[in-house]
């Protein structure tokens, strides 16, 4: 009686366990992210991106500082003011006081520039910011799709090596019925080892980049993270022309350049203006024991003999230095575009050739070459050679897809497009 009664709760508790582990499990499971979710990821946790923004911040800390006025200076001085004459003569002794306010008045074409040469250093910041984002979002989806290439070259190693095992098999088993001459197990025993080596050096070669994946993200993603896409996503872009006009207009190099040219020509204006008379309204109060006073004045600094010639050429050609490598930044992002764009078609192209027969003739020569030797019509080394045809030719088809993901990855590099969107500022 007592043990139907305790049964029944150990069966409970039984099952409240299974599903409270299976609960564990499901909940430790690793995350599967998409492309864009591992950029947004890596752009929220990477420190150059960190780095970028507290430049911005700096540089609006600059307006701040070129907005200011110039504080007034005042000068007091106080002090007891004893006799050195009789008392008739010059009368009771009295305190000193003197007190003296000097206010800068800005020439306000010159605080005019100043703003706005701060003002261009923040736009140069903020597209220092996209740049150091579209760059590590190039980098992550490259890194992702080189994870991508490195796991399907380990899954094509693998089944090499399982098809070499069972060709070992098949050779052990004449070998020792005597059908087959020691000398193929021996073969065959070299070909396993060498595509047991070549399986176990894809699979590091997969923990390498997946460990790429991690350093570039500030190790925010779990290792045992999966990427959810695939050598095989699609490649869309507009037209060359229009990505030509894009690049120039978003790309964030050829904007920071626009932004400090922009700042030096500024600075030109400010320096120029620096060489106006500098204006200092002045008051004076004066109290001793026999006067009292009060004056004020106007104090002009000119610039006669030293008009600033230095800092206006310098500005000058500063400026000239940034305008040219403008021009030449602009050439040469129209060239990567360029070479980009090539590199994309070659790659469509060289998938599409692979795709359209070739990895399938030699899948169908393979498997004709092992019908063929199961039936003792052809020997080990026919079936090691479309073997080694097949393998070259998946290598190659592989390649060519992650050089058209790399190819797409360049160009959305040099036209700034990844999900800034849900950046975080």
């Amino acid at each position: 009686m007592q043990t139907t009664q305790t049964f029944p709760l150990r069966y409970l508790l039984f099952i409240l366990f299974f599903v409270f582990h299976s609960t564990l499990l499901s909940a430790q499971e690793p995350p599967e992210l998409t492309i864009k979710e591992l950029q947004q990821l890596g752009l929220r946790a990477n420190g150059m991106v960190q780095a970028a923004r507290s430049q911005i911040e700096m540089a609006e800390a600059g307006v701040v500082a070129a907005s200011a006025f110039p504080n007034p200076n005042v000068s007091i001085k106080v002090g007891p003011q004893g006799k050195r004459l009789p008392a008739s003569i010059t009368g009771p002794s009295d305190n000193y006081r003197e007190v003296n306010v000097s206010q800068p008045i800005e020439n306000p074409f010159f605080r005019s520039a100043r703003i706005g040469a701060a003002e261009a250093l923040v736009e140069a910041s903020q597209a220092n910011l996209d740049q150091v984002r579209a760059n590590l979002a190039a980098q992550l989806r490259v890194s992702a799709y080189e994870l991508l290439l490195r796991q399907e070259q380990a899954q094509m190693e693998t089944g090499i090596y399982d098809l070499m095992k069972e060709i070992q098999r098949r050779i052990k088993v004449s070998v020792e019925v005597g059908e087959t001459a020691r000398f193929e197990l021996i073969r065959a025993d070299t070909e396993v080892l060498s595509a047991e080596n070549r399986m176990e050096a894809a699979r590091l070669n997969a923990e390498r980049a997946r460990v790429a994946l991690i350093q570039l993200t500030a190790g925010a993603l779990q290792s045992g993270f999966q990427i959810e896409a695939s050598l095989n996503d699609p490649v869309e872009f507009p037209s060359l022309e229009v990505l030509r006009q894009e690049v120039i207009d978003a790309n964030p190099d050829i904007q920071r350049l626009q932004a400090e040219q922009n700042s030096t020509n500024f600075r030109i204006n400010q320096e120029k203006a620096s060489v106006l008379p500098r204006v200092n309204i002045l008051y004076e109060n004066y109290h001793d024991s026999q006067f009292s006073t009060n004056v004020a004045g106007v104090n002009l600094e000119i610039p006669l003999f030293y008009r600033r010639r230095g800092e206006i050429d310098n500005a000058i050609y500063d400026s000239a230095r940034i305008r040219e490598t403008l021009e030449y930044r602009r050439f040469e992002i129209g060239q990567l575009l360029e070479a980009a764009w090539q590199a994309k078609e070659i790659a469509r192209r060289r998938v599409e050739m692979f795709e359209s027969g070739i990895v399938t003739e030699a899948q169908l020569a393979l498997n004709i070459a092992q019908t063929a030797y199961r039936l003792g019509e052809r020997g080990f080394i026919e079936v090691l050679d479309t073997q080694r045809v097949l393998r070259g030719v998946l290598a190659e088809l592989l390649q060519a897809r992650f050089e058209l993901q790399s190819a797409a990855a360049e160009i959305d590099r040099l036209r700034a497009h990844y999900p800034k969107e849900h950046i975080i500022e």
